[in-house]
Order: structure tokens, then sequence, then C-alpha cells
């Protein structure tokens, strides 16, 4: 199996809740000195989800299929490059477990100190 076929994990993630993993996202950023209010900020560039919005879908347990189906990605995505969980996020096939990646390694980034700008991609 190559690094890019996803396929054994790829139902499991787009059945999965944001809910489910958002305490985890929370827990992973504070204990690093960021914040609620950053990882929120890092959601919303790549989602295009405010506050209310994402806590309508924490409510509602919106799985991350129909959690990035009905998601406005952002179109500078495609520039979150690099290894998240074993494997490099732009060659992913699947759309959801890309695009859920993104979202991990985004995060990733905010727990590792990076600056805001760098990781929200700006020029």
């Amino acid at each position: 199996m190559s690094k890019t076929d996803t396929s054994h994990h790829d139902e499991r993630i787009a059945n999965m809740t944001f809910a489910s993993v958002y305490p985890h996202y929370i827990t992973k950023v504070e204990k690093k000195d960021r914040t609620k209010e950053e990882l929120h900020e890092v959601i919303e560039w790549l989602t295009g989800y405010n506050e209310e919005k994402i806590n309508e879908i924490i409510e509602q347990k919106v799985n991350f299929k129909d959690f990035f189906n009905n998601a406005n990605l952002n179109e500078n995505a495609h520039l979150i490059k690099g290894v998240i969980c074993g494997y490099r996020v732009e060659d992913i096939t699947n759309t959801t477990t890309q695009q859920c990646r993104y979202l991990d390694k985004l995060i990733d980034e905010l727990a590792k100190g990076r600056k805001m700008e760098k990781i929200l991609r700006k020029p």
C-alpha cells in the first residue's frame, strides 16, 4: 500500500463526527499556549465556518464528509503541504480525507507555534 492510498481509513474519517475530534483540537493547541480563538480562526480560514456555525456543527454531530461538503474551502487550501499522520497531504487522493488532513496540518502548525500569517498561507 502506497503512502497516497488512504482507502483503508477513508470511510472511517468520513463518518467520524467533528464533535468527537474538536475537544482534542482544543487540548492540543491550548497545551502549547495557543487559544481556542486562534483554533477557530484557522478553522474559519479553511472552511468558512465562524464560531456560531462551528458550535452548530458540534451540536448536530455533523460527520467530516458533510462538514467538508458544506464548507466553503479556502481557495489557497492547496498550498497546505507536508506530512501529517505519515501521509503527504498534497498526495492524498480521497477528497474528504485530504481536507481532513489539511485541517490536521493547520492545527499541528498552530500547536507548534507557527506564526498565524504562515498558517493562513498569507503572501
